[in-house]
């Protein structure tokens, strides 16, 4: 068994939410809605779902954070991944099977694996400016972990629970769906990409991304973590990797030693 749930963190997406869970539950039972502190029919909404485990955040305080109360709550009920989806409807519930199967193929050399959906940003639905943000923030992900990965910021992600829930993580909006795979990947947690679909529906979708505030966030925190890689993470890495080679060397030398008669 996978011991894997979905979540769902949302905050004023009535339009949407009903037929996303629709949707997610014609796979599976095992979904988490993060109500974060929406203010239109989303309580309503929900209540439609008495199977839905939801974790109701009083006051919204960001994706992040609702990400990061949906973690604790699929850890304490013995999940073991969570999968991720957003509630705006860009999201196909038959993808699942992308991030399962990859779950599979990786188990059991990598348990810690982490899986972010990988979007066309070619197509003609995909907005200009979520095209370039991805490039940009591709690009910077590179820097600071040396992972060359095509999209770092979409929100369809398998998670393992115990190695994101030990990570020690301090943003709360849009910024910690960066600060989770650059943290998860100086962990040691695998992190890859695979091709998943998208729809931008401009009659339907919501977003909530500020893009002065969110985009200077997003920045600030980049430059923090450059500043990071250098003056500590390529340092502990080199010191780890001579350490390697030294303990590697003394075992070929014990081994290498005749023994006595």
């Amino acid at each position: 068994m996978l011991h894997c749930c979905v979540l769902i963190p949302t905050y004023n997406n009535h339009k949407t939410l009903q037929r996303v869970i629709d949707d997610v539950h014609t796979y599976t039972n095992n979904i988490i809605v993060i109500n974060d502190g929406s203010t239109d029919g989303t309580s309503q909404i929900l209540g439609n779902f008495p199977f839905l485990r939801v974790v109701h955040v009083p006051v919204n305080k960001g994706k992040g954070n609702a990400l990061k109360q949906g973690f604790k709550e699929a850890f304490s009920l013995g999940y073991v991944y969570a999968i991720s989806m957003d509630s705006d409807g860009q999201h196909f519930p038959n993808d699942l099977h992308v991030f399962l199967d990859a779950l599979e193929e990786h188990l059991p050399n990598n348990p810690d694996l982490l899986v972010i959906g990988s979007r066309q940003m070619d197509d003609p639905s995909v907005p200009d400016k979520s095209s370039i943000g991805n490039r940009f923030s591709s690009f910077w992900y590179w820097v600071e972990t040396g992972i060359k990965l095509t999209d770092t910021q979409c929100g369809y992600r398998l998670y393992p629970l115990k190695a994101v829930n030990s990570l020690s993580l301090y943003t709360s909006r849009f910024e910690l769906e960066i600060e989770v795979i650059v943290k998860a990947a100086w962990a040691g947690v695998k992190v890859i990409n695979l091709p998943v679909k998208v729809l931008y529906d401009p009659n339907e979708r919501v977003t909530h991304f500020r893009p002065w505030q969110d985009v200077a966030r997003i920045t600030l925190l980049n430059i923090g973590f450059v500043f990071m890689k250098v003056f500590y993470i390529a340092p502990r890495d080199l010191l780890r990797k001579l350490k390697s080679k030294k303990v590697q060397g003394s075992k070929a030398t014990v081994s290498n030693k005749m023994p006595l008669e």
